[in-house]
């Protein structure tokens, strides 16, 4: 299966349930036929490929708690529950992609928790909900067996970028604004697109719906910028269109690491690391890496789409941004960040600041 196979969303009775696909769920819920059935009227998550065979499947349900079938309880009032959830990766970023949906779908309903159930024996499915932050919660009791619990939290830090994501720790970090022309930035943000561009332009690539991007630049002043820093992703103006209005702060994201050229031991290296997480191809990152000059690539995690773009004259006269200086990376002091957090209507619950986390 190719990487970049597209999840879309599906009615149950669309979905092909003799499909071997289901073989394994089958065989581990009895009554999984059954219950397939009755949500036919639903929707799901789902991959095909290109022999029109699934190869993944999710389904997610808003709940309010307390949620009483599972040992211990979850007290919580609005969660969302991964109903079912199996892929078949092949060794692409079709998991991380996936759980990226969950976390988007969580958040647009502002569920604080999100629990998913599963047997033990998938290990591999285990360690990928556990890499973003899934902890063990207890058991689930059915006729088939016991289920472990796993529980992914928005209202608390661990300390690191990966398990926390998506919630952005601002505290002691510096903030930026960071650059991007508009042909980069669609494909590279996908649900950060503008109302005037076609969603169409943006396929479901592996780079497109991940959570982690690589983004090549030739600024010196990316060497200021470290691992933990927020960056605030600022689309430019196209061709022929006045920069005032149409070019839009849209994203924030979280820097997990900023590597230079010279720290790659070789171009496979460098090929390697940038390729999955880059909208450039092999032969554009070649050109890249054998261009003189200082190449710094920035890997990121893509938390939060701006509900609402803030156009360059709103960053200036409404944040505070200084017009006479180069926006091509540009320094953001604690005020001017949370002006654009609040004029970008963040959910709160999303960013933490001084006052803790929310």
């Amino acid at each position: 299966m190719r990487g970049d196979a597209v999840i879309q969303r599906k009615k149950f009775e669309d979905v092909d349930l003799a499909d071997p696909f289901f073989d394994s769920l089958k065989d581990a819920y009895k009554e999984f036929s059954d219950w397939f059935r009755k949500k036919h009227d639903e929707t799901a998550f789902v991959v095909i490929d290109e022999a029109s065979k699934l190869q993944g499947f999710m389904y997610l349900k808003e709940e309010h708690g307390p949620v009483t079938d599972v040992d211990p309880p979850l007290n919580a009032r609005r969660i969302l529950k991964v109903g079912t959830f199996k892929i078949n990766a092949h060794g692409t970023r079709l998991g991380e992609r996936f759980v990226k949906k969950i976390f988007d779908y969580a958040l647009a309903r502002q569920c604080p928790y999100v629990y998913v159930t599963v047997f033990p024996q998938h290990e591999a499915l285990i360690g990928r909900l556990k890499n973003y932050g899934f902890v063990h919660h207890g058991e689930k009791k059915r006729e088939n067996g016991c289920e472990d619990v796993y529980v992914k939290s928005f209202t608390r830090l661990a300390g690191n970028i990966c398990l926390d994501y998506p919630l952005v720790n601002t505290i002691g970090k510096k903030k930026w604004l960071l650059s991007i022309w508009p042909m980069y930035h669609s494909p590279l943000f996908p649900d950060s697109l503008l109302k005037t561009e076609d969603a169409s332009i943006v396929e479901d690539l592996s780079f497109s719906n991940s959570i982690h991007k690589a983004y090549i630049s030739f600024a010196p002043g990316v060497a200021d910028v470290s691992a933990g820093d927020v960056l605030v992703m600022y689309r430019t103006a196209e061709e022929g269109k006045a920069a005032e209005y149409s070019s839009v702060a849209t994203s924030i994201c979280v820097v997990e690491e900023v590597r230079q050229r010279e720290s790659f031991r070789d171009e496979k290296e460098f090929l390697s690391y940038c390729q999955r997480h880059s909208v450039f191809s092999l032969e554009k990152l070649r050109q890249w890496y054998k261009q003189r000059g200082s190449v710094y690539v920035v890997r990121m995690t893509y938390n939060i789409a701006l509900p609402k773009r803030l156009t360059r004259h709103v960053l200036a006269e409404e944040v505070g941004l200084d017009r006479s200086e180069r926006w091509t990376l540009l320094q953001l002091t604690d005020g001017q960040f949370r002006k654009i957090r609040e004029k970008g209507q963040v959910y709160e619950g999303v960013v933490i600041d001084q006052a803790g986390v929310r």
